[in-house]
Parts: C-alpha cells; sequence; structure tokens
C-alpha cells in the first residue's frame, strides 16, 4: 500500500511539472514576441474547453514598417510651407524672410503645485516632430537652414525628473540642421537684421528683442502652414494608420466586453485602457460613450448612465498616435441583437456612408457627396413611413427635413487635429445642409478626412428643424417616428484617405451588423471572470 501511494506521488509530481513548465513555455512565447506590426503570430491558449486565439502583447513603441529608422519629415514640411507662402504672396522676400515658432510649455494649474497635461502646438510639431515642453525652431528661407532650440538644462528639476535629451541624442532623434540649447536663440535671430520673421503668436516668446522683430498671426503665413498641412505625407499616414489600429482593437475591446461594463463610463474606462496599453496614451478628443437616447446627442460628454433598459450605444472615440489622430465611432445593441428599428436606422447610415465612400476620390466636391447622404436618408424614411408617401423625395428634400435628423456635415479634415485645418468651413451659410459641414472644398489626393454620416431622434432637433416650419413638419408620420425614438441616434465613421484612383478605409473594425451582433454576443456568453478587472 505504501509503495503504491509513492508510486501515485510521483507520478502527481510529474504531471504537475510538465503542466508548469508548459504554461511557463507559453507565458514566455508571448511575452517574447518579435517586435513589428506586421508579425502577427497568434497565440492558441486552452481554456474551459474551449481554444482562443489571443494577439501578442502590444509593443507601444513599435513603428509602422514603413517609417521604422526614418526621422518625422520636418524639413520637408518647412520647405512645403515656404513654397505655399511665396506662391501666395509674391511681395515676401524669400532673401530676407524666416519662421520662428516657439512650442508649448508646461502649464500649472492654478492654485496648487500640479500641472496640465502637455499638448504640443501643432504647428510647431508639424515643423519639428519634437513633443519637447519650451523647445522652438527657426528658419531661414534664404539658406534654407533649419534650427531647433532645445530648453536650458534646468538643473534643479534633474532631481525630480532626471536628466533631458541630450544634443547628441535629438541630433539622431531630429531632422534639423542645427540643435542648439535655448540660451543661443538672440545670437542666432541677431544674424537675421533685416528680415520678416513670421511666427503664430508671441504667448511663449520671453525675448522682449525677439518679440519685436516678429510678426504674429499674418494671415498668409497661416495660409500656407493650413494649406501645407491638407494633403499628407507618407511618414503622417502611417502614423494615423497605426492610431486607427489602435482605435479598431480598442472599440472591438468595448463591443466584447459587456459583461463589466454596466455604466457609459465603464464604456469609456474600456476604450481608454486599451487604447493606452496599445501606447495610445492620448486621446484626440473627448470620448463620446452614450446608450439609449443619449445617442441623439451628438457631442455627448456625460457618459456616466447606467445601461439598463436602454437597446443602443453609441461610442465615438479615437486615440493619437504620435500626436496624429484618428477619430471612429461604431454603434451596437446591448444585448447583442438590433431591434427592428434599431436595425432600421443603422442599415440607413451604413448605406449613407457606403455610397459617400464610392465617391470619394480626387477631385470630387464634398459638398455633392454630402447631399447624397441627405438623399438616401430621405429614401430610406419614405420607405420606413417616417417620411410621408405623398411627398417625393425632391420635395422633401427641397424642404430641408431631413436636417432634422441629420444636422451635421459628413465628416472633416483630420490630422494632428481631429478636426484639422483648412476645410473652410462656412458657419454663416443660411442653407441648412452646408452650415455645420467642416469641409467645403475639393477633394485632393494624400488628404484625409472622416466618413461619418448619421440619424439622430433627438426632442431639440426635431422642435428646432420642424416645429418652427410647418412645411416641414407636415411631411413626418409623428406616429411612427414615436416608434424610432428610443433608438437615440447612429453614427458610423471611418478615416479615409484620398488615394489617386479613389480611398482607402483605414478602419479595418467591422460595421456589418450581422458581424456586429456576433461579437456583441460572444462577449455576452462570457462571465466577468474571463475579464481582467477586480472592480
Amino acid at each position: 500500500m505504501l509503495f503504491f501511494i509513492t508510486c501515485l506521488s510521483v507520478t502527481f509530481s510529474f504531471v504537475l511539472f510538465f503542466a508548469f513548465k508548459r504554461q511557463e513555455k507559453r507565458i514566455s512565447r508571448s511575452r517574447t514576441h518579435p517586435k513589428g506590426s506586421e508579425i502577427i503570430q497568434k497565440e492558441k491558449h486552452e481554456y474551459k474547453d474551449e481554444i482562443v486565439e489571443m494577439l501578442p502583447l502590444a509593443d507601444v513603441n513599435d513603428m509602422p514598417t514603413s517609417i521604422r529608422g526614418k526621422k518625422y519629415p520636418a524639413k520637408a514640411h518647412l520647405l512645403k510651407t515656404k513654397k505655399i507662402l511665396l506662391n501666395k504672396n509674391k511681395d515676401i522676400s524669400e532673401s530676407t524672410t524666416a519662421i520662428f515658432i516657439a512650442g508649448e510649455e508646461i502649464e500649472p494649474r492654478k492654485y496648487c503645485d500640479t500641472t496640465k497635461p502637455f499638448r504640443q502646438n501643432r504647428y510647431f510639431f508639424y515643423f519639428s516632430g519634437v513633443d519637447i515642453p519650451a523647445a522652438s525652431l527657426l528658419f531661414d528661407f534664404k539658406t534654407e537652414k533649419s534650427t531647433l532650440f532645445l530648453p536650458n538644462i534646468d538643473w534643479d528639476d534633474v532631481m525630480w525628473s532626471g536628466l533631458p535629451q541630450s544634443i547628441e541624442e535629438a541630433k539622431e532623434a531630429y531632422d534639423f540642421d542645427e540643435i542648439i540649447y535655448a540660451d543661443k536663440i538672440e545670437d542666432s535671430i541677431s544674424k537675421l537684421s533685416g528680415y520678416s520673421i513670421y511666427t503664430t503668436d508671441l504667448d511663449n516668446v520671453h525675448i522682449s528683442s525677439l518679440s519685436k522683430q516678429l510678426i504674429p498671426s499674418d494671415k498668409d503665413f497661416f495660409y500656407a502652414m493650413d494649406e501645407s498641412r491638407v494633403t499628407k505625407d507618407a511618414y503622417e499616414i502611417a502614423l494615423m494608420k497605426k492610431a486607427a489600429h489602435i482605435s479598431d482593437n480598442s472599440h472591438l475591446a468595448v463591443m466584447s466586453a459587456l459583461p463589466i461594463e454596466l455604466n457609459e463610463m465603464q464604456i469609456e474606462a474600456e476604450f481608454c485602457y486599451h487604447a493606452t496599453r496599445q501606447g495610445g496614451r492620448s486621446l484626440g478628443y473627448n470620448p463620446i460613450c452614450c446608450s439609449g437616447p443619449a445617442c441623439g446627442t451628438l457631442h455627448y460628454n456625460d457618459n456616466d448612465q447606467d445601461l439598463e433598459g436602454k437597446e443602443s450605444v453609441l461610442i465615438d472615440a479615437g486615440a493619437e498616435w504620435r500626436n496624429y489622430n484618428s477619430d471612429v465611432t461604431r454603434c451596437f445593441p446591448i444585448n447583442g441583437k438590433f431591434t427592428k428599428e434599431h436595425r432600421a436606422i443603422y442599415e440607413t447610415v451604413l448605406d449613407m456612408q457606403t455610397q459617400a465612400m464610392c465617391m470619394i476620390k480626387p477631385g470630387a466636391s464634398w459638398d455633392d457627396i454630402h447631399i447624397l447622404t441627405h438623399k438616401i436618408l430621405i429614401k430610406h424614411f419614405r420607405a420606413l413611413g417616417i417620411f410621408k408617401n405623398t411627398f417625393t423625395e425632391e420635395e422633401i428634400f427641397d424642404r430641408q427635413v431631413s436636417c432634422a435628423f441629420y444636422p451635421h456635415g459628413l465628416g472633416h479634415m483630420l490630422g494632428l487635429d481631429v478636426h484639422d485645418v483648412a476645410g473652410y468651413a462656412n458657419y454663416e451659410d443660411p442653407n441648412p445642409y452646408f452650415k455645420y459641414l467642416r469641409i467645403r472644398r475639393k477633394l485632393q489626393e494624400n488628404m484625409v478626412v472622416t466618413n461619418e454620416p448619421g440619424c439622430y431622434f433627438n426632442e431639440f432637433l426635431l422642435k428646432e428643424f420642424l416645429e418652427k416650419y410647418p412645411e416641414r413638419k407636415e411631411v413626418v408620420d409623428e406616429d411612427v417616428l414615436k416608434k424610432y425614438m428610443y433608438v437615440g441616434g447612429v453614427r458610423i465613421e471611418d478615416d479615409i484617405v484620398v488615394t489617386k484612383d479613389g480611398c482607402e478605409n483605414m478602419n479595418s473594425l467591422t460595421s456589418d451588423p450581422d458581424e456586429i451582433e456576433k461579437i456583441v454576443s460572444e462577449g455576452l456568453k462570457k462571465s466577468r471572470s474571463d475579464f481582467h478587472v477586480i472592480v
């Protein structure tokens, strides 16, 4: 008997040993996967008699393959702006013109010793690729020499924050002809006697003699900077694709984790957590996480209502990557299955976005694409009975009834800012179809825009656009409309690069309603213990 027990004990020990080694090997493999976004090896993890495919852990510093080892093209951006400015204003002399821009500084909070989150001046970053507070730059049009000024070392601060980046390290990292410390600014400027030196503003210029020499807020200079940012180069597009990929994964995480999302705030937390894990520490804007009727509020930011008793979720959230933005919106049913009304509105918006996508190409008018989406909404609403069939599609369009349900524009420019520059919106336009359209220009190759039609059931919008206009109100069947009010709203948004012959969607996350139902339903099958969450 003793011999049998001893044999059993030894056998059990061997089983435990090999099981432990197998688990140790699996964990080791997942932690030491090769770097590179092009490597998408998957690990099979056995859990509760299921085989779940696990993506490798995110490397937060992994650069896209196409730009790995390359510097941010700061000099190319300076030269591009120089060319546009000289073409815009023929009176500007190339031989006596320069640019000086001071970056943002650390801003303290009032009445305490903490600081606000740092956000670099976007024009400064566009010309430098530098995210260091209190840095500045100088560019001489005549010699085309670019100089980066790093802030002087504050030796008292080194005790708290460590040594800053050195001159030698900065030369390896940034695309500048010269990199020196800020105490050399006056010497450098003194060599430009008689120059016109353009800048954005004087907010962080602390040298009085320099302030007197600078030309701030010149409209031709801002035009040149903005037009330069209209089209993106390959480096910028690579950064934006990375940001879009981070957002895709974070939206997928939200859809997949409803067992631990009881409140809109927890949806926001889920997105932010997964974005940060992938290196998207900052978001391009405050996330919009709404449920039920609140989905009808365009820029809803409360993000604090419980999901219980609701049918729909809308999440509009985008991660930043190296200061470049993404902007993505997805909608899904809370219980994993679209209701009849929610599905009908979702498919309406999806049709609007799909047909708009087919029109995006160089030379296309954004006004025309936007108007097409209104006409598609009208067609669907007549079929659903929300708009009465006694009125033709043309009559409904002429009365501008669809603006009550789709008041915003089809999309906007995207780049260093989420609503990027040079869209030339006209908020004074008396036509409600165009008043809030943020792009009023033809598309060009390498522009990046959002394609984000929407449809909303919002009491305020209905009063604003219908109640005041009897000729619009009579088009709407109010009994049918009441059946859709609980949906709140639907918006589907993707980030689009205009290509030579059409466009490319930078987002890979599905917007197909059947696939979304499957994702949500699979997540709902899980228990709380399946998620890395303590509370």
